[in-house]
């Protein structure tokens, strides 16, 4: 569900934009204080009641205090409270104040790892034992009414022990959770009886199958584990930097349950990956076994994000899934939901440092021929020069391949003037990027690496001064008969 990020001037709105990158928020903005928002609004108090009566998730930047006195009138039923949180104005402290059963503590802590920030969570038991008992995540459902549960907590709280059931039991020795606690369990800080030991005044059972022995009351809780769809998330970060990268890929980071991808790739979004997202590294070339492992999780109910640089789909890990699954070597990978989330690709960005030389048709080529013969790329690269597209060449030299560059060149200047322009762009978003733009009968294996994409430009790309910075690399949008 959408978040509505309220905001009352206009110093607030950089960050409420900033916030809403890491959820799926709209801006909302007070009508004659601010300007650039989603949504406009004339009067304060009766769009947050409105909003909360919709049981839309509200983020008030503003001070807390006129989030509780606006909303007062209009609380009742804690269980159906919808998530409010404020923001200082300053983006230094995430305070939750209602919707603890419909996820306010996990919202906070999200946004609050967006500012790196700590979430102020004042929950008695969500503190003591990491977890949110009456609000179970996804694929659970506590069975127990609210009375129930909260006598459970509250004696947990005052130093009851905790024993872990399963049911169906395999045998009589199923009280003990090793192997069987499910995640969200197992990272909690639950006073668990030893295991083994029968000993727990208190149990907390989950089930599969909710049979007549399966009862719910103020000693015993009981969630039912529910069927779960597994997730596949195919997803291109950009070229490097976070400032490329989507909301849309951000938010789907941020909500898996386990990252798989080359390291490089997954060493750039590090920094937005919490303990709870199990990090899943590989080479780079390897990329069929990469795809399986990802499927394979995914086809065990978890959530799981497969990470590609750029455009996943462009030379990257779409194609490679879609390979594998029409394999259909494990029957389960049917029922996993495939999602791709486009990013900005290497080509694109690369453009955009020197200006617009795709601004006309142009072809996308790699030079790579590990998985299709050199004779194929060849007559590509005729075809390319022939049809005088401007060309982006991806993958034009690695530590095994450093003739196939020189070869291009030759063949491009059959059809291509020596003076061509050509972009050579590395590290694009990352440390040591380099952009350069050298004539074509200049460019050699040694000006490229695997980090490099080239584009090369048609008979009509220009290069153009724009006062006394660097000159710009166009192609125009017109093309002489």
């Amino acid at each position: 569900m959408t978040v509505a990020i309220v905001v009352l001037n206009q110093r607030s709105v950089s960050l409420a934009r900033q916030v809403a990158q890491g959820c799926d928020g709209m801006v909302y903005g007070l009508d004659r204080r601010t300007t650039g928002v989603d949504h406009s609004f004339a009067e304060f108090g009766p769009t947050l009641r409105s909003l909360f009566e919709e049981k839309t998730p509200i983020i008030g930047i503003c001070a807390a205090g006129i989030l509780i006195r606006t909303l007062a009138p209009v609380l009742g039923n804690k269980t159906e409270d919808p998530p409010v949180l404020a923001i200082a104005e300053d983006g230094s402290t995430v305070v939750p104040l209602l919707g603890g059963l419909q996820g306010v503590n996990d919202l906070a802590r999200q946004i609050a790892q967006l500012l790196q920030v700590s979430p102020a969570i004042t929950a008695s038991g969500e503190i003591r034992f990491r977890t949110t008992l009456l609000a179970p995540p996804r694929g659970y459902r506590l069975l127990n009414d609210p009375d129930q549960a909260k006598g459970f907590i509250a004696q947990v709280l005052a130093g009851a022990t905790v024993r872990f059931e399963t049911h169906p039991t395999p045998s009589p020795t199923s009280f003990a959770w090793e192997g069987s606690l499910p995640e969200w369990l197992e990272q909690s800080r639950l006073p668990w009886s030893e295991s083994g030991s029968e000993s727990g005044e208190y149990r907390l059972i989950v089930a599969t199958e909710i049979g007549p022995d399966v009862r719910p009351s103020d000693r015993c809780l009981v969630y039912e584990q529910l069927p779960q769809r597994g997730y596949l998330a195919i997803v291109g970060t950009g070229p490097g930097s976070f400032e490329w990268m989507s909301p849309q890929v951000r938010r789907t980071l941020l909500k898996a349950t386990d990252w798989v991808g080359y390291r490089t790739y997954l060493n750039l979004v590090e920094p937005l990956r919490s303990p709870s997202i199990r990090r899943h590294e590989s080479d780079n070339r390897v990329e069929g076994d990469r795809a399986r492992q990802a499927l394979d999780l995914a086809a065990m109910g978890r959530r799981v994000v497969l990470v590609s640089s750029g455009d996943p789909g462009i030379f990257a890990m779409a194609a490679a899934v879609f390979e594998v699954l029409e394999t259909r070597e494990n029957p389960d990978w049917s029922l996993v939901e495939i999602e791709v989330c486009p990013g900005i690709s290497a080509m694109q960005a690369a453009a955009a440092q020197v200006g617009a030389p795709l601004g006309h048709d142009f072809a996308v080529i790699s030079l790579s021929d590990i998985l299709k013969p050199w004779s194929v790329v060849e007559s590509r690269l005729r075809a390319a020069a022939q049809g005088d597209f401007a060309i982006a060449l991806y993958n034009p030299v690695s530590k095994q391949r450093t003739w196939q560059l020189d070869r291009a060149r030759e063949l491009l200047l059959e059809w291509r003037s020596p003076a061509t322009p050509v972009v050579l762009a590395r590290n694009l978003g990352r440390v040591g990027q380099g952009v350069r733009v050298k004539p074509l009968a200049e460019v050699t294996a040694g000006d490229a690496d695997m980090r490099t994409v080239i584009l090369i430009g048609s008979s009509q790309t220009r290069q153009v001064q724009s006062g006394e910075g660097r000159p710009w690399v166009y192609t125009p949008r017109t093309y002489g008969g």
